[in-house]
């Protein structure tokens, strides 16, 4: 038997054991920028419920669907893909919207946040942010959409891409296409990048690894998988590719320059609902 043959076997039990872990798991537990360092600020009263983040660390929260909580060591909280259902214990700083659909965006916002980005006009012109809130940086690359009529929609969804020291993570959105050269050219080097691996609505699996090909970040937090065994299936076909997979039994997790991986990755976080 060749070596290739015995490298395809292993990568195969690989795979059906992620996924039969994955499973187990799941019944059983209920821009043209590189990353920029913002120089320090005054910043006002921050918001914390847990002791205070770290300098050169990020606390990410999986609220749930594509929502997470970003929150920096100047206390600026961010809470992307914001919507009427899934949302954080506190009003967020900022909040980041895609108009996919109802979990993606808030038609009652709360008012206590300080800056509310839709990541869309409905008009279908563009929409580019790129401002500065405390010690994070917060841009966006406009992508197109499909339309429940099956057209397309042009400019619908937004990737947020946060920069937070020597950090840039990435949030995907609802993304509908692969990414072109100047999509990637905008979006710069990303360490952390939110996918969506629903495998139906999104992305298909085929798509979405060339777009993490693509993008290469050191993490990739999947999210929006609602659909039964769509985790299971990117699990396995991420390991096929060569990422690690890591499973955390927790809704948060701190990221740093120091503790990113040395090999590509999959981190698995539980959501908080």
């Amino acid at each position: 038997m060749s070596c290739n043959a015995v490298s395809r076997r292993g990568r195969g039990r690989s795979a059906a054991a992620i996924s039969a872990f994955l499973l187990a798991f799941f019944i059983s537990a209920p821009a043209f920028a590189i990353c920029q360092v913002i120089a320090d600020g005054a910043f006002g009263p921050a918001r914390v419920y847990k002791a205070a983040v770290e300098t050169g660390s990020v606390r990410i929260r999986y609220i749930g669907h594509s929502t997470f909580e970003i929150e920096t060591p100047g206390g600026i909280r961010i809470a992307t893909d914001y919507n009427d259902q899934i949302r954080p214990a506190l009003p967020p700083t900022v909040a980041t919207m895609n108009g996919a659909h109802s979990t993606h965006y808030s038609l009652m916002p709360d008012p206590d946040i300080q800056h509310l980005l839709p990541g869309w006009n409905p008009d279908g012109t563009p929409v580019d942010y790129d401002l500065t809130v405390g010690d994070v940086r917060i841009r966006n690359i406009q992508t197109n959409i499909r339309g429940w009529d099956g057209g397309s929609r042009r400019l619908g969804n937004s990737i947020f891409v946060f920069e937070v020291g020597d950090l840039c993570i990435a949030h995907l959105g609802h993304l509908h296409h692969q990414l072109t050269e100047e999509d990637l050219l905008r979006l710069g080097q990303i360490d952390v990048v939110f996918a969506a691996v629903d495998n139906s609505t999104t992305l298909r699996l085929e798509s979405l690894m060339k777009v993490l090909n693509d993008i290469r970040p050191a993490m990739v937090i999947p999210m929006h998988f609602h659909f039964p065994g769509a985790l299971q299936a990117f699990a396995a076909r991420a390991a096929s590719d060569g990422y690690e997979i890591s499973m955390d039994t927790d809704s948060e997790h701190v990221v740093s320059r120091t503790n990113l991986p040395a090999q590509r990755t999959v981190h698995i976080m539980l959501p908080r609902s």
